[in-house]
């Protein structure tokens, strides 16, 4: 009895151990100089994909790497419709396939004046719908856009001065929460110039 009165006794003795030290809490270190951001413009027609969002710049806007390939398509000027240039920039295209089977497309039209390139926007919606596309008005920057729904895919499409633009992802490519969100980021890189460039 008196060892277990003993041993008892050293037990309680003993010394606790320390206290776990609290989580670190990480710094956030504001950032030394602004960070330029450009806005969203009616800019000249870039020749190449490249200079309307580069693959890195979508990849980085995705979340993921693209595995398939870019490839690009420019149109002709169409004078029925006052379109005086186009480029289509058709990504993540699976190698051996054709840009029927991009995921992803990236699209910009100069029109002859704003009032076309509106009227082109609200056409290109009205087919959409009349084929049981559902749109909505969204803000892409301080402007206006088209967030457009329909089986296949999803697609953001508007105007800035002479220019349209379209983003169009195949249903099922991008996040249901998510789509609009990368669809509106696309447009807004797709017409700001690149740095330098």
């Amino acid at each position: 009895m008196l060892a277990l009165v003993v041993a008892a006794l050293a037990a309680c003795t003993q010394e606790k151990p320390p206290p776990a030290p609290p989580p670190q809490i990480p710094t956030i270190v504001a950032p030394t100089s602004a960070t330029k951001v450009r806005p969203m413009v009616d800019r000249p027609m870039p020749e190449d994909c490249e200079l309307i969002v580069p693959v890195d710049r979508v990849n980085e806007i995705l979340g993921r790497k693209m595995e398939g390939e870019l490839k690009q398509i420019i149109g002709i000027p169409q004078e029925s419709i006052a379109r005086t240039a186009k480029i289509d920039c058709y990504h993540d295209v699976p190698k051996g396939k054709d840009i029927g089977d991009s995921p992803l497309i990236i699209g910009l039209s100069t029109y002859s004046d704003d009032a076309s390139a509106k009227e082109r926007v609200t056409e290109s919606v009205d087919a959409e719908k009349k084929d049981g596309g559902q749109a909505t008005e969204v803000d892409v920057t301080k402007h206006k856009a088209q967030y457009v729904t329909t089986k296949t895919e999803r697609l953001l499409v508007g105007s800035l001065g002479k220019t349209t633009y379209v983003v169009r992802a195949k249903a099922g490519y991008l996040p249901d929460d998510k789509v609009k969100d990368i669809l509106t980021a696309l447009a807004v890189q797709s017409m700001t110039p690149i740095e330098d460039a």
